[in-house]
């Protein structure tokens, strides 16, 4: 059984949770194969809002199992939060929610280095969450890390005391104003970790081996987005993590031949958290409307997004690098009420129009061109079918479609699990 793979295509917040959460019914098992709790997945049904920050989206689901993959790095602190908040659905979360044993263990030093060298950059800062992501992922590639299957180890804290000594020389070499209390934060974590060892940890890549070996169906569901990939995101202002089809394979065991479709989330239009450059962010009014009525602010951070138009060139970038089979595009209530909608289909560069993603996009160097389309007035909503769908939105879907080359197969009219029309003719 080959394995199937969900992520986002622009700058994370593109509505992975609810896609995985409609999706699951269809599959076993969801893998998450990246990223850390600096990720947010939103997830909306029965009038109750769930936001989940490393538990796989699918967890709500009864029959599916839910895998934290060996790529993802683990805060046990806001993990034992995130138990906490499932308490009330009655979960079995022993046999439901299964930790790879090689997954990273994001420590509190690790977070207090964050916040050490954001602080020490200034004005370059990057807009790092200061969720200890990105030193974790640096102990991961420096061979010093501390791993879940440590825990089972009898000298673990002696691993943990050797590593947090270390972090706290690198913490005062930055030589910043930074004020903590690290016993009480161990005590926490401590705390945290005892909860965590009750869970049922696994060799991950064998477990999915032997599923698929089983004819199990597998979702294997990424955070962040793409162009937040720390090899082909707009680097530096990236993750520190593989957030492309590739990272499925290394962050979960599966073998590259193993994948079969690749499921793509946009946004009718783009978002950016935090720093770095955006060709098509809006500074009007527009823009303004857009954080209002799509609520754009960070599920994890609660950092207001920046918003523009899409951005075509760097989608089509993002479905090129990914495989994708299959396009979903969330938010398109958003654009209800625009008189105009543009769509950034080129850029000006270095003095030539180009229509691939350059090494470099800042302001200074790239200028959209865009198209214009007609807008719609309906309020897409309450709408539960593609008949029903305004021409203007359809005449939109379609220009998308024939420009990236890819069907789009779902149309998310709301944050809700059924405000989700599935487009017939788009299913392979």
């Amino acid at each position: 059984m080959a394995v199937d793979l969900l992520l986002g295509l622009q700058w994370g917040d593109e509505g992975k949770g609810k896609i995985v959460d409609v999706l699951t019914k269809n599959y076993d098992i969801i893998a998450r194969f990246q990223g850390g709790p600096n990720a947010g997945h939103t997830l909306e049904f029965d009038g109750h809002k769930h936001v989940l920050h490393t538990i796989p989206s699918g967890i709500f689901h009864d029959e599916a199992v839910n895998v934290v993959g060996n790529g993802v790095v683990i805060d046990p602190v806001i993990f034992r939060k995130e138990l906490a908040a499932l308490d009330k659905f009655e979960i079995d979360i022993k046999s439901r929610l299964l930790i790879s044993r090689k997954a990273h263990l994001i420590l509190p030093t690790h977070r207090l280095l964050d916040a050490a060298s954001e602080t020490a950059k200034g004005k370059a800062k990057i807009g790092s969450t200061l969720k200890g992501i990105g030193p974790t992922y640096m102990d991961k590639t420096g061979r010093n890390g501390l791993r879940v299957g440590d825990l089972e180890l009898s000298n673990w804290k002696d691993r943990y005391r050797a590593l947090a000594d270390k972090h706290e020389a690198m913490i005062h070499f930055y030589d910043v104003d930074i004020q903590y209390n690290l016993q009480e934060l161990e005590a926490e974590f401590f705390s945290a970790v005892e909860v965590l060892k009750k869970l049922t940890f696994i060799d991950s890549e064998e477990y999915l081996f032997q599923a698929q070996k089983a004819g199990k169906s597998i979702l294997a569901e990424g955070a962040q987005g793409s162009l937040l990939d720390i090899d082909f995101g707009t680097y530096p202002y990236v993750t520190s993590s593989n957030t492309t089809a590739a990272g499925a394979c290394t962050g979960l065991g599966i073998a590259p031949n193993r994948i079969n479709k690749v499921f793509g989330i946009f946004k009718a239009y783009t978002t950016r958290v935090g720093s770095g450059p955006f060709p098509t962010e809006l500074f009007d009014e527009d823009g303004k409307t857009m954080g209002r009525v799509g609520n754009e602010f960070g599920a994890t951070t609660g950092r207001p997004r920046r918003c523009g138009w899409l951005d075509l060139v760097a989608l089509r970038y993002a479905v090129q690098i990914n495989g994708v089979t299959h396009l979903m595009m969330m938010k398109s209530d958003v654009l209800s009420g625009f008189e105009t909608i543009k769509v950034c289909t080129a850029y000006h560069y270095q003095g030539k129009k180009i229509h691939h993603l350059p090494f470099n996009i800042e302001a200074s160097e790239v200028t959209p061109v865009y198209a214009e389309f007609k807008g719609w007035k309906q309020d897409l909503t309450r709408m539960n079918s593609e008949e029903q769908l305004p021409q203007n939105l359809i005449t939109y879907i379609e220009f998308l479609e024939e420009s990236l080359e890819v069907p789009i197969q779902i149309v998310s009219v709301g944050p809700d699990r059924t405000q989700t029309i599935h487009r017939e003719l788009a299913v392979s």
